[in-house]
């Protein structure tokens, strides 16, 4: 008898252990689910944007020298002598020589195919890359180059320095909030909530260079070559996930 009480006991024990974990593990599952609900967050994303047209301040081309003769020697040579006269002509005119960038270098030889592919010459390339911020000396730096021995010229591109988009930045950026900002609360108005904080924000920007393609100028011409910078476009946007109720 004694025993079958015992049992029954530790039944009881059991089972009432049994509804306690259950009790607590309810519990646990209950309560973040709980917190989950109270700290859920309510956005809205919008992006705004602004832009400002100005003339660029800086331009980039290329200049090179492009030589074919029996030997790579010779070929060599001739092309070191005229990229010589090329950068003295360049620095007569004033740029410096952090203005004045070796781009490109080659020697390579020409093949006769018709003769079994025998080499029947060699070229010689030598190119560098000018960047300036004087751009009332193109045309100079292009007509004089040329005078020396230059015969390759590459497209022209102009660019807004980083020093002239920092000018612009907090103008754009105040600019582009704004916006961001406007067209976020007229949606909260459509939607029917108010804007409380802003959660994220980030900030993209661009001006890159602006193309121009001329034909080389000849060693032999009398009027200088016009080129005009025009305008180019620097924008800045932002983009804001905002906090609603």
């Amino acid at each position: 008898m004694s025993q079958e009480i015992s049992n029954n006991k530790s039944y009881f024990v059991i089972f009432a252990l049994s509804i306690a974990i259950v009790l607590m593990a309810s519990m646990m599952y209950a309560n973040p689910l709980k917190t989950s609900d109270q700290t859920e967050e309510h956005t809205i994303y919008m992006s705004g944007s602004a832009e400002r047209s100005v003339v660029p301040d800086t331009a980039s081309l290329s200049i090179g020298v492009v030589v074919q003769l029996p030997t790579a020697k010779e070929a060599s040579e001739e092309n070191a002598i005229l990229m010589s006269a090329v950068i003295s002509e360049l620095k007569a005119l004033g740029l410096q020589d952090k203005e004045i960038k070796t781009s490109y270098v080659s020697v390579s030889p020409v093949y006769n195919y018709e003769t079994g592919r025998t080499i029947e010459a060699y070229y010689a390339s030598n190119e560098v890359q000018v960047t300036t911020k004087t751009l009332e000396n193109l045309s100079d730096i292009i007509d004089r180059s040329t005078t020396v021995g230059a015969n390759q010229i590459g497209g022209i591109s102009f660019s807004v320095s980083d020093e002239k988009q920092k000018e612009l930045r907090d103008e754009l950026l105040q600019e582009a909030v704004a916006d961001a900002s406007s067209k976020a609360s007229k949606l909260a108005e459509e939607l029917n909530v108010k804007i409380i904080g802003v959660k994220t924000s980030s900030i993209s920007e661009s001006g890159g260079p602006q193309p121009f393609y001329a034909e080389m100028a000849m060693a032999d011409q009398k009027v200088a070559m016009p080129i005009q910078p025009g305008e180019t476009t620097v924008s800045l946007s932002v983009q804001v996930t905002y906090i609603v109720e």
